[in-house]
């Protein structure tokens, strides 16, 4: 077992269990629907929450209740800002905040991290930065009154997130088309199956191989068979969290892995959980979070 494996084996037994905890998704509003997978608001209200957060895309997000920290594949350490961008995850990370902890915000497809903020994936992925410093004074004064009033119970959840929704609508920016194209076809990619072919993607780019790989790690974080081994992780947990599978499903999960360990091994660096853990009945959150669809951004 891998230090991290060991690491997260060892948490697994000490998380804030799913059951006390309670998160609602909003549907994105069609205006932003490219560029948000999902709004949503999270609550849990003991007094220390301690919990692994997916490898993910980036997000936008208020944490008008609880201090914490977020910690990253390489060791640091970042806190969480009230008004926060959490930048693109490569592997899953532990957390742990002082509670009540609730979190308000928007999981940003690829397109929408580089229409709101400009920066690269890349160069700035696993990160949770104060919102103002990349997005501005906007946001400051925007996600301060949001977590104000829903403090004061002015405003739920939800309308804060579509509050959210709406500053997300008037600040994105148009990107190059041709990068446009290509952020939907390798979206469309990943999605065909749990090892797609870097090939087929090449096939599909109409760039070259050194112009793909830089920049799909621009715009999703990774390099293609880092991005693909993260996705084929994520997408195989939510397969395993389902009740039962199909033989189709269990055929390619076989053909996915070079065994049950391989399996084992990456579903717990991206996911956090071992894969006994995804089927806990218990965990109602965790399997809501790599539920198909919330994966939205592999549909293209």
């Amino acid at each position: 077992m891998s230090g991290q494996a060991k690491l997260f084996a060892v948490q697994d037994a000490a998380l804030t269990a799913s059951a006390l905890m309670a998160v609602d998704y909003i549907a994105a509003p069609p205006e932003i629907s490219d560029y948000v997978t999902t709004l949503y608001h999270f609550r849990c209200d003991e007094p220390l929450i301690r919990d692994i957060q997916p490898a993910s895309i980036g997000n936008l997000s208020l944490f008008p209740y609880g201090k914490g920290e977020l910690q990253f594949p390489k060791g640091h350490r970042d806190p969480n800002h009230e008004i926060a961008l959490m930048t693109p995850l490569s592997a899953a990370c532990p957390m742990e905040v002082v509670g009540p902890f609730h979190s308000i915000g928007a999981a940003l497809s690829p397109l929408g991290w580089a229409a709101l903020t400009g920066l690269h994936a890349g160069q700035h992925r696993d990160r949770l930065y104060p919102a103002a410093d990349v997005l501005g004074p906007e946001i400051a004064a925007l996600g301060e009154r949001l977590n104000a009033d829903y403090r004061k119970g002015a405003i739920t959840g939800r309308e804060a997130a579509l509050a959210i929704g709406d500053y997300i609508a008037r600040t994105v920016r148009p990107i190059d088309p041709r990068h446009h194209n290509l952020i939907r076809e390798v979206n469309r990619w990943l999605g065909t199956a749990l090892n797609p072919s870097i090939d087929d993607l090449l096939a599909r780019a109409n760039y070259s191989q050194r112009q793909v790989q830089r920049l799909v790690e621009r715009y999703f974080g990774l390099p293609p068979q880092a991005l693909a081994r993260k996705y084929r992780a994520l997408r195989a947990a939510a397969l395993l969290s389902l009740p039962q599978l199909s033989p189709e499903f269990e055929a390619e999960l076989a053909e996915a892995f070079f065994d049950q360990s391989h399996m084992i091994r990456e579903i717990t660096r991206f996911v956090g959980r071992t894969p006994a853990r995804l089927q806990d009945k218990t965990t109602p959150y965790l399997a809501e979070m790599i539920a198909p669809r919330n994966l939205r951004e592999l549909e293209g």
